[in-house]
């Protein structure tokens, strides 16, 4: 409830929509924790079979996390639940909007058990802050989830070092109304395509078409 309260005066959506968003946070955390019982390796035989090949995974490395001010505890989530998973460090940098539910996060996380030192939060307002850090050769890897703008900069300043990246960078979708749908089901369907999350989402329907 603590949580849900913060992301609510932090980022203004409903006190409704931000306890869902807990539980889709503890839902990342949870599916994470059980794939971490999953990561195996594998032998193969070589194609003249004369040899065999031993596929080991290992940890890539420290992860910058940057997420956006949306979805404040829901997106850290996801980024930093699969490399705790795999055995990675984390650096989080969240929106400069909404810092608090990310230290939040991060607070539950110690409370729980994760070591100090191996999730770590940056709280910033400044728009170069963690470049530094995608020109460390020790930084593995980048996700990153907000504007096609910032994306392209990330990507650009992760190339000199290799840096292994994911990014989401939005969407851009229609909302499609044929001649013969329910007009009251299209209705309700737009709502909710537009406004959840009080519209700031990155599936939220931004054009609307009516034959």
């Amino acid at each position: 409830e603590t949580l849900a309260m913060l992301v609510t005066l932090e980022m203004g959506k409903p006190l409704a929509e931000s306890r869902s968003e807990v539980e889709f946070a503890a839902e990342y955390l949870d599916w994470y924790a059980d794939q971490a019982t999953h990561i195996e390796g594998r032998v193969v035989t070589s194609p003249d079979g004369t040899n065999r090949h031993l596929v080991h995974r290992t940890p890539v490395g420290p992860c910058l996390v940057i997420t956006p001010w949306n979805f404040p505890l829901a997106v850290p989530a996801r980024g930093i639940a699969p490399a705790l998973a795999a055995g990675c460090t984390v650096v989080l940098r969240p929106s400069g909007l909404t810092p608090l539910s990310a230290l939040g996060l991060a607070r539950v996380l110690v409370e729980s058990g994760v070591p100090a030192g191996v999730v770590n939060v940056v709280p910033t307002s400044v728009d170069d802050a963690t470049d530094c850090l995608l020109g460390d050769a020790r930084l593995r890897k980048l996700t990153f989830t907000g504007s096609e703008t910032v994306g392209k900069h990330l990507l650009r300043r992760s190339a000199d070092q290799v840096v292994r990246t994911s990014v989401e960078l939005g969407g851009c979708a229609p909302f499609i109304v044929f001649a013969d749908a329910d007009l009251d089901a299209a209705v309700e369907g737009a709502m909710a395509a537009k406004m959840r999350n009080g519209g700031e989402a990155c599936t939220a329907a931004n054009r609307f078409y009516v034959q």
